[in-house]
């Protein structure tokens, strides 16, 4: 099942934009886990539109309704969670054009025909950043569990358009130095300049994408597997399930293809006892297993496709070329809204990892 993702800790995500509501069934959290629910919500609320000039001005309130799974004590007793966000501010007229007239960029053409046409259009359906809301959820729980093992996983935005953060030390990157307000930057004159390139691609009818660079800190070595069920191989998959990912890399990435191996190996050394690498190009993970150094990864953001641009289409029903203006409500830059979707994801799979040692 393609909305289905983890071994242990299993996370099943439905809806579509447009739908009464959107949610997850969350399977493998411990008995007797009382989430702090006042971080869950500060965490999705990252992720929520309508927050500011750089974000759609469509606001949902993206308030978790608990269907099953608790304890009269607010305890998870062993059985699924499921949960409910109940869409709201839905504006499905901005999209009757489009079943006859696809959107560059998007979805709406590969879907029709795969689907013969009942694809559910509004708002993109299925395939909509919405989906990433119960994404969001699932992954503050998780993030909550991590954290009592000693792991913690934060992400700032690297780059948008042609601006960049401060690069961060991979070996031992100081999660703390990204903004807690405003955009999760490093570099607060940077962070600026984003701003600046986000809101003059608005004012432009246009967007712009970026890159998103997560660290997790903390993990012990040997988690993994060789080959297709390897770290970096689980964490692409889940990352892929974020609607405007377009590329994965780890560590060093594509920048090692133009490095010798004597610039790109980590030297080891014993550091209190316990082995680390000097440097981490490797980005924490060798062989598909973890090497006790930080994980780093990083996600290309495309820019989003729904811009008020005029764009050349199709009429399907017509079989002639159209052009085609979106009419709605979207996000200038997808980057800001999807650092915390990256931090779920990623916080999903590696406590799924974590549960399969046990």
């Amino acid at each position: 099942m393609s909305n289905l993702i983890g071994n242990r800790f299993r996370v099943l995500v439905f809806g579509q934009s447009h739908a009464p509501s959107i949610g997850a069934v969350i399977e493998g959290l411990p008995a007797g886990f009382a989430p702090d629910w006042d971080a869950v919500s500060a965490f999705m609320a990252r992720r929520a539109p309508g927050g500011s000039a750089l974000s759609t001005a469509r606001r949902e309130a993206d308030a978790p309704e608990i269907l099953s799974g608790l304890n009269e004590r607010g305890e998870t007793c062993g059985a699924p969670l499921a949960m409910r966000i109940v869409n709201g501010d839905a504006r499905s007229r901005d999209y009757e054009k489009l079943r006859d007239v696809p959107r560059p960029g998007h979805a709406d053409y590969p879907a029709g025909v795969k689907f013969a046409g009942h694809n559910d259009i509004r708002g993109g359906g299925q395939f909509s950043g919405r989906l990433t809301a119960p994404l969001c959820f699932a992954g503050a729980l998780a993030m909550q569990l991590l954290a009592r093992e000693g792991v913690r996983v934060r992400a700032h935005i690297a780059q948008i358009e042609d601006v960049f953060d401060a690069p961060m030390d991979f070996a031992k990157p100081n999660l703390d130095a990204i903004a807690a307000e405003g955009l999760p930057v490093v570099d607060s004159a940077a962070g600026a300049r984003m701003e600046n390139a986000i809101l003059q691609a608005k004012a432009e009818d246009d967007s712009v994408g970026g890159v998103i660079e997560c660290f997790a800190a903390g993990l012990p070595a040997g988690l993994g597997e060789p080959m297709f069920d390897g770290v970096e191989s689980r964490l692409a998959r889940a990352l892929w399930g974020i609607p405007a990912v377009r590329g994965v890399e780890f560590g060093a990435g594509f920048a090692a293809a133009g490095m010798r191996g004597s610039a790109h190996n980590d030297a080891y050394r014993v550091e209190d006892g316990r082995v680390v690498t000097q440097t981490n190009r490797h980005g924490g993970i060798l062989g598909g297993i973890t090497t006790g150094m930080p994980i780093v990864v990083r996600a290309a953001i495309k820019p989003t496709p729904s811009i008020a641009k005029t764009q050349e289409s199709v009429s399907l029903s017509r079989n002639e070329n159209e052009v085609l203006t979106v009419d709605g409500r979207h996000d200038p830059c997808i980057v800001p809204r999807a650092v915390p979707c990256v931090e779920a994801v990623v916080a999903m799979v590696l406590y799924d990892l974590l549960l399969e040692r046990s």
